[in-house]
C-alpha cells in the first residue's frame, strides 16, 4: 500500500497572501470599506440631525386661526388648493386695487393669521392683490413642515394664483420674510416674478448655525439647507431687500451678503430702529416708502395702476 501523499498548504493562495505586499493590499481594502462605513454613517447621522432640527429649530406652527382678513375690515376669499403629493393647503385672497398681485411667503412662526394687520396695511397704501398661504403643517394646511415641503407648497399657491381668471399671470410679485425669503428665492428661479420683495432675509441655515453656534459643527451637517445665497444669482427679476438695523434673529450682514450675491436691478434698504418681525410698524416711512416705490417702479406699472 502507497503512502497517502502529503500536500503542503500553498500559503499564497488556499490560506491568504501574507507577503508584504497582500497585506498592504488587504489595509488598503480595509481602510476603504472603513472610509466608506464613516461617510455612509456621518449621512445617516446629517439626516436625523436635520430632521430633528427641522423639527425643534426651524419650523414653529400653530394651528388656531386667531384673525383673519374680514375681521380688518378687508374683503377675502378662503382657498383650499393641493400640493403635487396631495396635501390640502390653505389660503387667503385679498383683492386690491390694481393688476398686480402679492404672493405671500411668511416666516417660520404662526401661521397666516398672525399677518393679517400687515396685509391690512399693504391693501391700504399701495391697493395690490394679495395671496398668504400656509404652509404644510399649518394652520388649516395639512401634513408636516420640512424644507423640500415648502418648495412644493410654494408651487401648489403659484399654480392656484395662475388658475384664477382675475389674477394677471405676468403681474405677480413674490413677497417673502425670513424663512419665505427663502422659500420665495427657491420658486423664482424656476418661475421668475415681476418683481420680488425680500424682508429680513437669510443667506442659508448652514450660515444662521455657523452665527449661532460657532463652536459647534453643525453648519457642516446642515450646510446647503434654504442655500439662497447659492439660487440668488440665478434670479433677474427687480429685487428689494429690507432688512432692520435692530435685527436680533437674521442679522444685517445676512441680508447685505445676500444682496450683493443678487443680480441687478436690486435696492437695499436699512430701517432704522426696526427688529426682525416689527419692520411694517418699526420701519415706519421709509419701509412703506421703499416698498411703494419699487411697485411703482415695476415694468409696465406706469399703465396699469388704478381701479380695475
Amino acid at each position: 500500500m502507497k503512502p497517502w501523499p502529503v500536500r503542503r498548504p500553498a500559503f499564497g493562495r488556499a490560506m491568504g497572501d501574507w507577503t508584504r505586499k497582500g497585506v498592504l493590499r488587504r489595509l488598503g481594502r480595509l481602510g476603504a470599506v472603513v472610509v466608506i462605513g464613516i461617510a455612509l454613517g456621518t449621512a445617516v447621522l446629517a439626516v436625523i440631525i436635520w430632521t430633528q432640527i427641522e423639527k425643534r429649530f426651524l419650523f414653529f406652527p400653530t394651528q388656531e386661526i386667531t384673525y383673519t382678513p374680514g375681521q380688518a375690515g378687508l374683503d377675502y376669499e378662503e382657498a383650499f388648493f393641493f400640493t403635487q403629493d396631495g396635501l390640502r393647503l390653505h389660503g387667503w385672497y385679498v383683492p386690491g386695487r390694481t393688476d398686480v398681485t402679492w404672493l405671500w411667503f411668511h416666516g417660520n412662526g404662526g401661521n397666516i393669521s398672525h399677518r393679517v394687520d400687515e396685509m391690512a396695511l399693504i391693501q391700504q397704501r399701495l391697493g395690490v392683490n394679495q395671496f398668504i398661504f400656509d404652509y404644510q403643517g399649518y394652520g388649516k394646511s395639512e401634513g408636516r413642515p420640512t424644507e423640500k415641503g415648502t418648495y412644493r407648497d410654494a408651487r401648489a399657491a403659484l399654480e392656484y394664483l395662475q388658475n384664477r381668471p382675475d389674477v394677471e399671470t405676468d403681474r405677480i410679485v413674490y413677497f417673502g420674510r425670513s424663512l419665505g425669503a427663502a422659500v420665495a428665492v427657491e420658486l423664482a428661479t424656476s418661475q421668475p416674478p415681476l418683481g420680488m420683495v425680500l424682508v429680513s432675509p437669510f443667506t442659508s441655515v448652514g450660515d444662521m448655525a455657523r452665527l449661532t453656534m460657532p463652536l459647534l459643527p453643525v453648519h457642516w451637517l446642515v450646510g446647503n439647507r434654504y442655500d439662497s445665497l447659492a439660487r440668488i444669482g440665478r434670479v433677474d427679476p427687480p429685487l428689494l431687500i429690507l432688512h432692520g438695523d435692530q435685527d436680533q434673529t437674521v442679522p444685517v450682514a445676512q441680508g447685505r451678503k445676500l444682496f450683493e450675491a443678487a443680480n441687478s436691478p436690486k435696492q437695499f434698504r436699512l430701517l432704522a430702529g426696526a427688529g426682525h418681525n416689527d419692520t411694517y410698524s418699526a420701519g415706519g416711512a421709509e419701509y412703506w416708502d421703499a416698498l411703494t416705490e419699487f411697485t411703482a417702479a415695476l415694468p409696465g406699472q406706469g399703465s396699469s395702476t388704478g381701479s380695475r
